[in-house]
Order: structure tokens, then C-alpha cells, then sequence
């Protein structure tokens, strides 16, 4: 293989781990995020969702990917009638707890 198609392969593969692949399903842009349990609210139930937060020897940037993973919990919480989710603990090798919540 030539080098510049050797070089432009490469750059092509680092570069696809830094897109972002995951679009707001219907209802999630309702849901709210907090930072900690609500009061006052019924749980729906807890999700754990993931996403690839390494490939080969690069890691994805952190906040990238701890915003997919919050938009993947978003995306969980009209389906179980919820409306708010909280993180049950901080994201682990590309996966993370939430509780999800319906609050009136």
C-alpha cells in the first residue's frame, strides 16, 4: 500500500471514534438530568447503558463520551414513563449506571 493511503487509512480510523453516533430518540429531549436523586418522585427503574470509549490504543475524549452515555440513558427513560434520570455513579470504561425517575 502506498504511504499516503497508509497515512489517510490511519487518520481515518482515529478519526471515527471521535464521532459522535448517538441521536436523541422521540421524547428523551423531555427528559431531565440531575445530578443527584429527586424527592418526592417515583422510580422507574434502573438502566445501564455504553458505549465504545476505546478502540485499539486511543481513548475517546471523557466528556464525549460521558455525554453519550447520558443521551443513551435519555433515551431509555420515556420507555419506562420517566422523566428525569440521575447517574448512579460516575461512568466506567465506557458504561454507567442510571436510576430513572417520573416527578409530577
Amino acid at each position: 500500500m502506498p504511504q499516503p493511503t497508509r497515512v489517510a487509512l490511519v487518520l481515518l480510523v482515529l478519526a471515527l471514534p471521535a464521532c459522535t453516533f448517538v441521536k436523541m430518540a422521540p421524547g428523551a429531549k423531555q427528559v431531565q438530568v440531575l445530578a443527584t436523586a429527586p424527592t418526592g418522585c417515583q422510580a422507574r427503574g434502573e438502566v445501564e447503558v455504553s458505549v465504545t470509549h476505546k478502540v485499539g490504543f486511543y481513548e475517546r475524549d471523557d466528556m464525549r463520551v460521558r455525554d453519550e452515555l447520558e443521551l443513551l440513558a435519555r433515551n431509555e427513560a420515556p420507555g419506562l414513563s420517566a422523566n428525569r434520570i440521575s447517574p448512579l455513579g460516575p461512568p466506567r470504561d465506557g458504561s454507567q449506571r442510571w436510576a430513572l425517575w417520573r416527578c409530577n
